[in-house]
Formats: C-alpha cells, sequence, structure tokens
C-alpha cells in the first residue's frame, strides 16, 4: 500500500511541476507579445484571420478560376505572415 501511495505523490509532483512549467511559457509568451511592436502583432493576427477566411472561402468554391484566385490570395497571405514572423 505504501508503495501506491508514493507513486501518486510522485505523480502530483510532476503533475505540478509541468503545471508550472505551462504558466511560465504563458506568463513568456505574454511577455514577448507586450514587448514587441503592436501594430506588427496586430497586421499578423489580421493577415492569419484573413487566411482562415480565404481557407473557407477556397473549400466553398465551386469554379476553377475561383479557387486559383482563392489559391494565389493564400500564398501571398502566407508569404506575408512569414516574412512578419521573422
Amino acid at each position: 500500500m505504501s508503495d501506491a501511495g508514493e507513486g501518486l505523490v510522485d505523480a502530483e509532483s510532476r503533475l505540478a511541476e509541468r503545471m508550472e512549467e505551462r504558466e511560465e511559457e504563458k506568463r513568456k509568451a505574454r511577455q514577448a507579445a507586450k514587448g514587441g511592436d503592436p501594430e506588427r502583432t496586430h497586421q499578423l493576427e489580421s493577415y492569419r484571420l484573413a487566411r482562415t477566411e480565404m481557407q473557407r472561402q477556397r473549400e466553398l468554391a465551386t469554379h476553377q478560376a475561383r479557387q486559383h484566385q482563392l489559391d494565389q490570395a493564400i500564398a501571398e497571405l502566407d508569404r506575408r505572415i512569414t516574412k512578419l514572423s521573422k
């Protein structure tokens, strides 16, 4: 019985450590976002949202010319997102 109790304590301590690590990662991510250029962050988020909308439209498009047009728009957004992410 004591071995099972020790295993439970070990599991709980590992879980607590992992939770602390995750909180630290979140804290660092928030600080990086705040410390960065807010205009750049806003533009990057705008591109990501636009890409999501273009992808949704691409999935619904039935005309081949429209699909091609949306593919080009998505490729351009990917290029801009990559450029801003550096």
